[in-house]
């Protein structure tokens, strides 16, 4: 991997101009990611296959769940993976969206930008665990009652913590293998329920009745099921030829993800199943109806898988963020220290703590928090795009999304569709201490920490650059 040198005018920050070589990086022999890891653990980040869109389904009835998904890849997913593809070419640094963010616009916002990202994954990653426990306890409630679903909780915590410590090769070795599982009883059911369309003929309800409401939120649950690809880019510098790989790796993981989202419906609307009060974990029932007790026993346990295998791959993700942030200076240094396989563990130790005292915070709402959050620091991202574009156009770009109008135009629809989730989720109410907040309130008083915590951050450093 080259190192970068920095543009003319910009300031060198003390992570950026270290990274191949210093003391206790993953460089030099140590083995790294290649393609089909990272596009697993890409599909874990961003997906983890069908579970958690049958809300889309429930709202929005066969056809339009199937456009919703359809349309969203192209407006919203793809702009994203294009970005992240240039991105992550030019500067393949350890942090990746923190570093495009600081290298374009400076540490303020690259700052701001990390602490967006954390900020959000506390509400995100407490989803996962959560989803372990309801899976599990669909072979026998008796395992997750009580002091026993939190317990199961802390142990998902805690297992992909020392998991991630042995490296992100074996966090993306381990995508490789959870996949296959998860996704091994979805093209049985796929295929038994294309089989039973095709010879039984079933009545096939493409429509139903559906409120705006109810397509608002079908919405709202597809961009969530979308979204996250640029945590990929945060282990660049352990990633086998970053420059050729990112790009190939956000392409394939879109059309996987979208295609894990698509033939699963296709094949239930195909076979007839009903879509009422088709919600969240329904989708062991419809196994069940298709392929009988040991299919929907199948889907039950690809759950677990994906709960856990979407949790070990984010935690590699964000761990990345307060080691590359102390390595800046904007944390203490001691958040910087690697293993010997080149892992942050000091970093991976906080982020677990931090995650596992979140699990019983009494949110609710969080799809709307984590849009609002992880929607602001994607535009920040796109806004990087453009800024280097016009910064620094004689930067080494092995991938290139266009010209600057295009670069431009990536950001629109993201933008957009961000717009409407803030619109559409503007009565959405959290419960904090007993009391209602406004959700969309409650995430501006999570952003605003952001500027309070970058001038307590120059307090401690006040050599660190103050300009892009």
């Amino acid at each position: 991997m080259r190192t970068e040198v920095p543009g003319p005018g910009r300031a060198s920050f003390p992570g950026e101009q270290q990274a191949v070589s210093g003391p206790g990086r993953s460089g030099g022999r140590a083995r790294k990611m290649r393609l089909l890891p990272l596009v697993a653990a890409t599909f874990f980040m961003v997906s983890g296959g069908p579970y958690a869109i049958e809300d889309i389904l429930g709202g929005a009835g066969y056809a339009r769940a199937i456009v919703i998904l359809l349309a969203l890849p192209l407006f919203w997913s793809l702009p994203t993976a294009l970005m992240i593809g240039e991105l992550a070419s030019a500067i393949p640094c350890e942090g990746g969206f923190y570093v495009w963010v600081r290298r374009a616009m400076g540490p303020f916002w690259g700052f701001q930008e990390a602490w967006l990202s954390l900020a959000a994954s506390i509400f995100d990653m407490a989803i996962y665990p959560a989803f372990v426990v309801s899976y599990l306890g669909k072979f026998d409630p008796a395992l997750t009652a009580g002091w026993r679903g939190y317990a199961w909780s802390l142990g998902v915590v805690a297992v992909c913590c020392v998991w991630n410590l042995r490296g992100a090769p074996a966090v993306g070795d381990g995508s490789v293998g959870m996949s296959a599982l998860l996704l091994a009883p979805f093209a049985v059911f796929v295929a038994l329920g294309f089989l039973r369309g095709l010879s039984a003929h079933p009545a096939v309800q493409w429509s139903g009745p559906a409120s705006r409401a109810a397509l608002s939120t079908a919405v709202l649950v597809a961009m969530w099921n979308y979204m996250g690809w640029d945590n990929a880019s945060t282990i660049a510098e352990e990633v086998h030829d970053p420059r050729r790989t990112y790009p190939r790796a956000m392409l394939f993981s879109t059309v996987l993800v979208a295609t894990t989202y698509i033939l699963p419906l296709a094949a239930m609307a195909l076979a007839g199943l009903s879509v009422s009060s088709f919600e969240t974990g329904d989708w062991t029932s419809a196994a069940r109806d298709l392929g009988g007790p040991l299919l929907g026993m199948a889907v039950a346990a690809g759950g677990v898988i994906t709960g856990a295998g979407m949790f070990n791959a984010l935690v590699m993700s964000y761990s990345r963020l307060p080691m590359a942030m102390a390595e800046d200076g904007m944390l203490p240094p001691w958040i910087a220290k690697r293993n010997q396989r080149g892992v942050p563990w000091v970093s991976v130790m906080l982020c677990g703590l931090a995650w596992a005292l979140a699990l019983k915070l009494p949110f609710e709402k969080l799809i709307s928090i984590d849009l609002v959050l992880y929607g602001s620091s994607l535009v920040l991202e796109f806004v990087a795009l453009v800024v280097l574009r016009i910064r620094e156009p004689q930067m080494s770009r092995p991938f290139r999304a266009g010209s600057l109008a295009m670069a431009i135009a990536l950001g629109a629809t993201p933008t957009a569709l961000i717009g409407y989730a803030l619109y559409v989720s503007r009565s959405d109410e959290v419960t904090l201490a007993g009391r209602p907040i406004s959700a969309l309130l409650f995430s501006l008083l999570i952003a605003l920490g952001g500027p309070v915590l970058y001038a307590l951050a120059r307090r401690q450093a006040p050599r660190l650059p103050s300009a892009g």
